[in-house]
């Protein structure tokens, strides 16, 4: 005697799921590395990494004398710095990290004008050059054009509930750590605007890009060839 098939039923795919559950301390979502201690340092590490790889897969090109500057420049911010600085909107930023990205990023522009030891140039005339800002720079400059768009989203949105939202319960003893929303305050706070002159102003597209520009030009700069 043959039992119906359909009295055969597979176990839910969730309970699957839980069964074979194993909890992790790290993983990487949409380019990102989530971690559980917030996951800025080793974010910022993987960034780098992957940033080097890319530059050094384009060594013909910044040695080659067949491209100006400006094209390089241009490849530079759409295949390295992108890289680089993906995700930096959000990043929990600390001087250390700063110091690291910035060195990474002034070391690659000097590659690519092809200066090398023992001439010297300042960073600020290494930027007037290349037409770049420097890094630490370029993430105030995206994360004010990040806080914008989430300031102007309904209360409800996910971006803006995770950037106003505090953990329960206590702490550990000690200083606490670095937050996203505690880096977006120092800079504020930095630029003398409080957080709600920063809510108003967000509200008008307009005057939050004056704002931004102020701060910090595009890079858009003619790079000298």
């Amino acid at each position: 005697m043959y039992g119906h098939v359909s009295s055969i039923r597979p176990a839910p795919l969730f309970k699957q799921l839980i069964n074979n559950y194993m909890p992790l301390q790290n993983f990487t979502y949409l380019g990102s590395l989530i971690s559980k201690d917030n996951g800025g340092q080793k974010d910022i590490k993987a960034g780098l990494g992957k940033a080097r790889c890319a530059f050094a897969k384009l060594q013909n090109i910044w040695k080659s004398n067949q491209y100006t500057t400006k094209t390089k420049i241009r490849l530079y911010n759409s295949n390295v710095k992108s890289i680089l600085l993906y995700g930096s909107e959000c990043w929990r930023v600390v001087k250390g990290d700063m110091a690291k990205i910035g060195a990474f990023h002034n070391r690659c522009l000097r590659k690519i004008c092809r200066i090398f030891w023992p001439n010297k140039i300042s960073n600020v005339d290494l930027y007037k050059k290349t037409g770049c800002n420097s890094a630490v720079l370029e993430i105030k400059r995206r994360r004010l054009i990040w806080l914008g768009h989430v300031l102007r989203m309904p209360q409800d949105s996910i971006p803006k509930v995770a950037l106003r939202w505090t953990p329960p319960g206590k702490r550990k003893r000690g200083r606490p750590n670095m937050t996203c929303r505690q880096s977006i305050m120092t800079q504020l706070k930095d630029m003398e605007l409080s957080w709600g002159e920063a809510q108003a102003s967000a509200k008008d597209r307009t005057l939050w890009r004056s704002i931004v520009v102020a701060l910090c030009p595009t890079g858009d700069i003619r790079p000298h060839k």
